[in-house]
């Protein structure tokens, strides 16, 4: 197996994520991390958010995550050699005020992924950018769109049930925007 600091952040996500799994606490990658990973490399996010399906106490997360040397530093979870470091942000999994449609399950050398899907992704982001105008988190949602493969008539729909149709068309001009110049 590699060492931690080869890992890139998928394979790291992975081997953390399987760790976790073999101990019982399931667990699925949201946020900036997805996005580095469906952005192919293009967004870099220092940190892999990881919503408990069950919460199951900060004391067995602190035990589980000590066993693979990652450390709790205020609210994260560090490893001397990565620069990647860990949170558990509280739950429940969702995207705006729905839950995802699907979890992508993604095998690395070190483990399985337990992830958003691209399509849940861009709806993660573009809640962000909806309910507190997070410009960076719109940047983020055209990326993964970009890179990725996903639902936009999934999204939306979803951006119509949380109220936001007018800027999803924004976010579509955008998306076509970028598509023309490639």
């Amino acid at each position: 197996m590699k060492e931690i600091r080869e890992m890139s952040i998928g394979e790291l996500a992975a081997f953390v994520c399987s760790h976790l799994q073999n101990h019982g606490i399931e667990v699925v990658l949201t946020g900036g991390g997805c996005v580095e990973i469906y952005s192919s490399g293009k967004y870099f996010s220092f940190d892999l958010d990881f919503i408990e399906n069950v919460p199951v106490g900060g004391r067995k997360l602190g035990k589980v995550m000590a066993e693979i040397q990652f450390f709790r530093k205020n609210r994260y979870f560090v490893h001397p050699d990565t620069r990647y470091f860990i949170e558990f942000p509280v739950g429940p999994l969702a995207v705006g005020s729905e839950r995802p449609i699907e979890i992508s399950v993604l095998e690395y050398e070190t483990g399985t992924l337990r992830a958003l899907s691209p399509t849940d992704c861009v709806k993660d982001r573009l809640a962000a950018y909806y309910h507190w105008g997070d410009r960076e988190c719109l940047e983020q949602a055209l990326l993964v769109a970009t890179d990725s493969e996903v639902d936009f008539a999934e999204i939306e729909r979803w951006s119509r049930q949380e109220g936001y149709e007018e800027n999803f068309s924004d976010f579509l001009d955008l998306h076509k925007a970028i598509i023309k110049q490639q």
